[in-house]
């Protein structure tokens, strides 16, 4: 409310006649009955003057307020359905690939503890917060923001910038998935083994597939048909296009309305996957080598945990797990009843989300077990080869024992095998060009992303007896996985629109949807997983830390720790525990900032590169970006953030306000309760909203505050209820025998 405006509440005599008032209207104005009455008490209206956020008592008009908001928002159909959303949005992708690669890079089972500790001190009190202001002011995060505080309301537009940036590129993973999902309905799979080049003399492989794998060519150069470098695109690859334009069909067909729409989906998007995972962990248990896989996994390296960098990159998971600054968070929670029971609702869906990156760390970790096994196996049997052609020649035979039968090799005993070597050749022994074929030393081989999905999982997959029928249920659950992260980034970027700018759904939804694959074709390009990489380490990380560090200020130092600790008491019907109070004022602020300044260190340390596939040498390599990436990068994270500083600014030069317009205007709920927006300077027809009583005040006039607009309609002068609708009052000159005590 602006701060111009004056409001106190009516005794019962004026309320009585502001219902009097309403059964006497004329059956055609029944648009008026619809409308919203809005008086908030003297103590409210004190509070959001003094701190430009909602009040934190739990006043009868507040309440009543509430409980016909309630009746207007959409609702989930189920607290289950809601459970799953948050689950769905929360756990996508990185519990898959990125989990486990930072397990394994960062000490094994040791990573988990630091892991935990900043999930219950950065996480789940974040996670909270953003469940309970979305429940209690029932708004996106536009709304949110502008309402806690207005100077702060760019951090909404930051969120919904955020959110577009990221769901241009995430949908393009989704796309990858589905065109791999089509392609394993066949046996052997496309990518089982390289594919031959047929000359009039002669068959030979293709080179580049020989240098690197089956799986690594089929992924840049079948999928992909990858470029050298960033500067090297402009050619679209059709497959890919139209896969993209599939997977936004799907997101958009399920968004179109809403969470009655969306909802339902969830029930197989956030579901399917753990059943794949199961699956597959079941099936991975039962093949040889997979206790091998999960023994490294597990096995920890305590003396990494002393190390700065493991703790910012769990901070960092444990950040971007959650979907925290999105502003999905925020808006599925804004479907909520206002008495939910939030903090029960953060704590199980974090930990729900921290068991399923390690559920999926298992299966992952069973699978590359059985994979290097595979690959030591075959490594053992080219190098045995090896060692038969140079017996007689540059090996003694008489170096080989007499229990080893070099026609079957086992790995041990080819280890055994190779160490008498080493210690017969010494210096000699690399020029023998024999390999170690070590089983840990496949697993140390760290990979993680598109890497660990489309080319080392696919290779495993192609040692599965039926592996199509395991292809089709791996790239299904990533779709799956992918599409409810993409729900609740979608959401984030619709839901404050819409409640800001009152548009249609379906209509934002297609044009948003519409919008992205037109900008979303730069990443089908040949060049385009580049840019995907581009816009995965530049759009998101900064400036999400900038918005959720923001976000923590504004509750806790903006609107004040203890007024929300109020509102969560009115909200939930108990106290949280002390400790969210000290950790929401002081501990994860500094935590954040501490991970945000060691970011921007990272970041100017090491200049903007990416790594590109070269054709030639069937490898990648890191290359820096040219200055027009550069250029690029930096105006993504300038971009992202800019709303904050504009919006504020704008704020405090009071170039926007919070004003309904010039005139006065009243808005009705149900004869309840009123909210009078004047000019200072017209105290004349504001006796009432002073506070004095009925016969005191003086008989209103028509004039400028008092004014008649036909119901469902509106011009460019309407002035416009806070609800969205058009306020309605009465024109007072039609009723010239209506005493003085019936106002």
């Amino acid at each position: 409310m602006p701060k111009s405006s004056k409001a106190v509440a009516l005794d019962d005599d004026v309320t009585e006649s502001a219902r009097d008032l309403l059964s006497n209207e004329e059956p055609s104005e029944d648009a008026f009955k619809k409308s919203t009455l809005i008086v908030p008490r003297e103590g409210a209206r004190k509070d959001r003057d003094a701190e430009g956020g909602p009040a934190s008592g739990g006043e009868d008009g507040d309440e009543e307020e509430e409980e016909e908001e309630e009746e207007e928002r959409p609702a989930w159909n189920s607290k289950l359905q809601y459970i799953l959303a948050q689950v769905g949005f929360s756990v996508g992708l990185g519990n898959v690939w990125r989990f486990p690669y930072l397990c394994q890079k960062n000490g094994g089972g040791a990573y988990l503890v630091p892991y935990l500790i900043l999930l219950i001190l950065i996480g789940i009190p974040l996670f909270f917060l953003e469940l309970a202001v979305g429940q209690r002011i029932r708004r996106g995060s536009i709304g949110v923001w502008n309402y806690i505080s207005p100077r702060l309301g760019g951090i909404g537009f930051a969120s919904c910038l955020v959110c577009f940036f990221v769901a241009l590129y995430y949908n393009v993973i989704i796309s990858w998935s589905l065109f791999y999902f089509s392609q394993s309905f066949q046996q052997p799979l496309p990518w089982h083994e390289c594919p031959l080049i047929k000359e009039q003399n002669s068959t030979y492989v293709v080179p580049e597939c020989e240098k690197s794998s089956a799986t690594t060519y089929y992924w840049y150069r079948e999928a992909l048909d990858i470029s050298d470098s960033i500067s090297e695109g402009a050619k679209l690859n059709w497959r890919m296009t139209v896969c993209l334009l599939a997977a936004w069909t799907m997101v958009c067909l399920a968004m179109i309305k809403g969470i009655q729409s969306s909802g339902k989906v969830m029930y197989f998007s956030s579901l399917f996957p753990y059943v794949v995972l199961i699956c597959f962990l079941v099936r991975a248990l039962l093949l040889k080598g997979s206790w091998d896989g999960i023994r490294h996994m597990f096995t920890p390296k305590l003396e990494i945990m002393l190390e700065a960098k493991v703790w910012r990159e769990a901070a960092t998971q444990v950040f971007f797990a959650l979907g925290l600054g999105f502003g999905g968070v925020i808006a599925f929670s804004s479907y909520n009843k206002r008495d939910n029971n939030c903090h029960f609702d953060a704590v199980m869906v974090s930990f729900i989300n921290f068991f399923t990156s390690v559920l999926a760390t298992l299966v992952v970790f069973a699978v590359l077990g059985f994979k290097a096994n595979i690959m030591s196996a075959k490594c053992v049997t080219v190098n045995t080869k090896r060692i038969v052609a140079l017996l007689g020649n540059q090996l003694s035979r008489n170096l080989i024992p007499a229990h080893i039968n070099l026609t079957e090799v086992s790995a041990e005993d080819y280890q055994k095998l190779t160490d008498i070597i080493r210690g017969e050749k010494g210096a000699d022994y690399p020029s023998l060009g024999l390999e170690t074929c070590s089983i840990e030393e496949e697993l140390n081989k760290a990979v993680q992303g598109t890497g660990l999905a489309f080319i080392a999982f696919t290779e495993a997959m192609t040692h599965f007896p039926a592996s199509p029928f395991w292809s089709v249920m791996f790239f299904l659950m990533l779709i799956n996985l992918g599409l409810g992260s993409m729900f609740g980034t979608i959401e984030g970027i619709l839901t404050p629109l819409i409640d800001t700018f009152k548009v249609r759904k379906e209509f934002l939804t297609v044009g948003c949807c519409l919008l992205a694959f037109l900008i979303g074709l730069l990443f089908v390009q040949r060049s385009g997983n580049y840019y995907v990489a581009m816009f995965d380490d530049y759009s998101a990380t900064l400036p999400l830390l900038i918005v959720v560090i923001l976000e923590n200020v504004a509750v806790a130092w903006v609107y004040g720790v203890d007024k929300f600790f109020e509102d969560l008491k009115d909200m939930l019907g108990f106290t949280p525990f002390r400790f969210y109070y000290y950790m929401w004022k002081y501990v994860t602020p500094i935590l954040l900032l501490v991970l945000l300044g060691s970011s921007l260190i990272q970041l100017c340390m090491t200049p903007p590169s990416y790594n590109a596939w070269i054709q030639e040498l069937a490898m990648e390599k890191l290359v820096e970006f040219p200055p027009w990436g550069v250029f690029v990068c930096i105006s993504l994270v300038v971009t992202a953030v800019l709303p904050v500083p504009v919006v504020f600014f704008l704020r405090y030069f009071n170039v926007i306000d919070d004003s309904m317009g010039g005139v006065g205007a009243v808005s009705y709920k149900k004869g309840r309760i009123i909210k009078e927006v004047s000019r200072a300077d017209e105290d004349d027809d504001a006796s009432l909203i002073h506070g004095r009583s009925p016969s005191e005040a003086p008989s209103p006039m028509p004039g400028n505050s008092i004014y008649r607009k036909p119901a469902g309609t509106g011009g460019p002068d309407s002035d416009t209820a806070p609800n969205g609708r058009y306020g309605i009052g009465y024109l007072m000159a039609d009723m010239p025998d209506m005493p003085e005590s019936d106002l």
